[in-house]
């Protein structure tokens, strides 16, 4: 059980000591940016949908 609670001392020193955290701007920048990128990917992601939905539309009614 020691070995426990030293394990837990160990990562709460770690987490304070040595990780460098990230600024809170640098921070609300970077989630905007990765935002800004899902939304342009995922309305690409679905006007090719689109695209592929009516050309297969077109191609089986033509039958």
């Amino acid at each position: 059980m020691n070995k426990v609670f030293q394990f837990v001392k160990e990562s709460k020193d770690e987490m304070v000591e040595h990780v460098t955290w990230t600024k809170y701007k640098e921070l609300q920048s970077h989630t905007v940016l990765v935002l800004v990128a899902s939304l342009i990917f995922a309305l690409l992601i679905g006007l090719i949908d689109f695209i592929f939905d009516k050309g297969l539309n077109a191609f089986y009614n033509s039958f």
